[in-house]
């Protein structure tokens, strides 16, 4: 299957992927209702229209045709999950990145502070959760604010790509088809953005909390050394396990070039707090 949108065969197939991506088997009749309600009634597509795009898929191994029902096959929810990752950016990379990294970098600084200045229980635990709820409130702002807007950006420039591929179709009746649809199609998508663009601020929020919190949390509650020795292993773990290998992971980067840029950039980032915070 192409990438490039260039027909009404090829939405009609990324409609069935993202139909079927979170199910393993579907009714064909119930698979074109869910088209249908894409077409939001302004445009339809034929039952023959879906099974030549069954038809291509079942030939590309991408489903099983059971006569009455279709699944994907690995292929299939493999190529579904990236669909889906492209245009509802379900995949949270940015979120879980930046929530595990400002999240220990707050808490390092909050701890390492609380020790040069010996500072009180109460005043400890006041400092460091305001420092925390004030950098996971401005994740969540930030990832519901900047990430909905970039993302609809991003979603109109693939419009405009699939708009432009679609537009050199000869047959008049299936080009004003296929624009169409691909229009419902991103009306639909709009909507579950809107959507994926609040559960990635929750996990931003979240993860920096909890990877701030838990250190701290720590420290508090075990004798000066020992305490600060555990919270500075933990963040220390959360860096090394959690992100840098979420990180690897994704980008496919070796873990250890992943590791040295990640904790030079915390070293550099927490000291230059606590320069800024001695001053």
């Amino acid at each position: 299957m192409s990438f490039e949108v260039q027909e009404l065969p090829d939405i009609i197939r990324v409609m069935v992927l993202l139909s079927l991506s979170d199910k393993t088997a579907l009714d064909k009749y119930t698979l074109k209702r869910q088209i249908d309600k894409h077409c939001a009634n302004y445009v339809c597509v034929e039952m023959t229209d879906v099974d030549e795009a069954i038809k291509e898929m079942s030939d590309e191994g991408l489903l099983i045709d059971e006569q009455k029902t279709v699944k994907l096959t690995e292929k299939g929810l493999q190529l579904g999950k990236e669909w889906r990752n492209l245009l509802l950016k379900r995949e949270p990379i940015l979120e879980i990145v930046a929530g595990l990294t400002d999240g220990s970098i707050t808490g390092l600084v909050a701890i390492l502070s609380a020790f040069l200045a010996n500072l009180n229980f109460k005043m400890t635990i006041f400092a460091a959760i305001l420092s925390l709820t004030a950098v996971a409130i401005t994740n969540f702002s930030s990832f519901l604010l900047g990430g909905k807007t970039e993302d609809i950006a991003d979603l109109l420039t693939l419009k405009t790509l699939m708009d432009h591929s679609l537009s050199d179709i000869p047959d008049k009746i299936e080009r004003d088809k296929s624009l169409k649809l691909v229009k419902q199609l991103f009306v639909m998508l709009r909507r579950e953005i809107e959507r994926s663009n609040l559960y990635a601020a929750l996990i931003a929020g979240t993860t920096t909390y909890l990877a701030g919190i838990i250190p701290i949390i720590a420290y508090l509650t075990l004798p000066d050394l020992l305490g600060i020795i555990l919270s500075i292993s933990i963040v220390g773990a959360i860096v090394g396990i959690f992100l840098v290998r979420y990180r690897s992971q994704r980008t496919k980067v070796h873990w250890k070039i992943t590791l040295a840029e990640t904790v030079a950039i915390i070293t550099i980032a927490v000291f230059a707090a606590l320069i800024i915070g001695g001053m």
